[in-house]
């Protein structure tokens, strides 16, 4: 997928969901990795294209939380947003130090579930301190299928991330532009950007329950490699959802 395909694919997802408004300030929490690096570009890249198209008005900074895992460089990413004029900043803080207190009691390593719960609230509070009232993730679509499977397999029950969502506890909203983008599509563009990507040093990372869904979902689509665009489909198609329903009188759930 080219970057012209990808702010498509950004533009659909705005349109159908209603992400960005005229006057939003929106973070991308920066990872180092293609998919966060893409999105901020990406984002800055449509900001400049809903204001000549539709006159709608935002602006776009990228936050890093340094997060402490040793050998992460991110003097190129620095140098790639200041040749773009792109917003970004590093945002120091402790949390793999505080991760390191709370080890997982079943094998010594990280709390992934920790982690993810302790990396929200810091990107939250960097946002607030720069005057967001908008955070974008890079979720895409692989994650959202991926996310559909874990929580079925691990969890009991048929749901997924949304694409738009509101804290009002933080009063922070949450976008996620890249719901119809795939991962192989990310890593096309990237790589034909020359984007600059930071590897992780992150001790957990392809050694989680989320790496496994994604080994089973690829075993599923080199079998039925029509079923990646149809899982996708289901996310959206309420019309033909049907499950069962408890103490319903069977005339009822039939109809």
């Amino acid at each position: 997928m080219s970057l012209k395909k990808i702010i498509g694919a950004i533009y659909k997802a705005d349109t159908d969901y209603n992400l960005i408004q005229n006057g939003d300030r929106i973070c991308v929490g920066v990872s180092g990795g293609k998919d966060s690096i893409l999105l901020l570009y990406a984002l800055s890249i449509y900001q400049k294209a809903a204001k000549r198209i539709s006159g709608k008005e935002f602006s776009v900074i990228g936050i890093h939380l340094e997060m402490g895992f040793s050998d992460m460089d991110f003097t190129e990413v620095r140098k790639f947003m200041k040749k773009h004029n792109i917003e970004y900043i590093d945002y120091p803080t402790k949390l793999y130090d505080i991760l390191q207190l709370h080890p997982s009691k079943k094998n010594g390593n990280i709390q992934c579930s920790l982690c993810s719960t302790l990396k929200k609230g810091a990107i939250v509070k960097a946002a607030q301190e720069y005057n967001c009232n908008k955070i974008a993730f890079a979720h895409h679509a692989d994650d959202a299928i991926e996310t559909l499977f874990m929580n079925m397999i691990y969890g009991g029950r048929i749901s997924t991330f949304t694409p738009a969502m509101y804290l009002k506890n933080t009063g922070m909203g949450f976008i996620r532009p890249f719901v119809y983008v795939y991962e192989d599509e990310i890593k096309n563009t990237v790589r034909h950007e020359q984007l600059p990507v930071v590897k992780s040093t992150c001790p957990n990372d392809g050694f989680t329950k989320r790496q496994d869904t994604k080994e089973l979902l690829a075993n599923i689509y080199q079998t039925y490699p029509f079923a990646k665009k149809n899982f996708l489909t289901s996310l959206s198609n309420q019309e033909q959802i049907k499950l069962w329903v408890k103490g319903e009188e069977w005339e009822n759930s039939n109809k």
